[in-house]
């Protein structure tokens, strides 16, 4: 027998949250997010015994950290640097799947729950952009921002981005993400000078 292999489960996760970013979560099976990311349905299941919900949140998971290990470093040059970051790395995603991918926590957080308990997913894709706006908020204070001010300057940066991000897919053209990022660069920049 084989040992498990971190490296097959991080395949899997990954292959996860690119399927949920091109088609939604409840649009997309666990045979079908195996097969995308090459593995055996027997390892799926191994690997995620509680089956799709639990590698919808382990996906979810995974994207918010892949976002925010990119943001934590380009906001070591400040909120300005932090934003284009973070706008560059969406319309990366948006172009490079020629408009088919967006953001899997945004996926998650739009559909509707299978049972009436929230799922853990959605807990997650919570989680996730607490944690985004957190490190966004952080440095708008540490670059002088009101602590009020940055929270909600953070909770605008996040929500204007995923919303033109599918706004984006729906036009298939980057024009709502270059508007957007226009004026989020003014507030920041406002915000921090302030």
């Amino acid at each position: 027998m084989t040992k498990p292999s971190p490296a097959a489960r991080e395949r899997i996760v990954a292959g996860a949250a690119d399927m949920i970013s091109r088609r939604g979560l409840n649009a997309t099976s666990i045979r079908e997010m195996a097969k995308h990311a090459r593995a055996p349905l027997g390892s799926t299941y191994h690997y995620f015994p509680e089956g799709k919900q639990q590698l919808a949140t382990e996906a979810v998971r995974y994207t918010g950290e892949w976002v925010a290990r990119r943001l934590r470093k380009e906001l070591e040059a400040g909120p300005a640097s932090g934003l284009r970051a973070f706008l560059g790395l969406w319309r990366k995603i948006v172009v490079d799947s020629d408009f088919r991918a967006g953001c899997p926590v945004l996926a998650v957080s739009i559909e509707e729950p299978p049972t009436d308990e929230t799922p853990a997913a959605l807990v997650a894709a919570a989680d996730v952009f607490d944690a985004w706006e957190s490190l966004l908020a952080d440095s708008l204070c540490e670059h002088g921002a009101e602590r009020e001010q940055a929270a909600q300057l953070a909770t605008l940066v996040v929500a204007a981005v995923e919303g033109t991000v599918a706004m984006c897919r729906a036009k298939r053209s980057t024009q709502p993400l270059d508007r957007t990022a226009e004026q989020l660069q003014a507030l920041v920049l406002a915000a921090i000078k302030g």
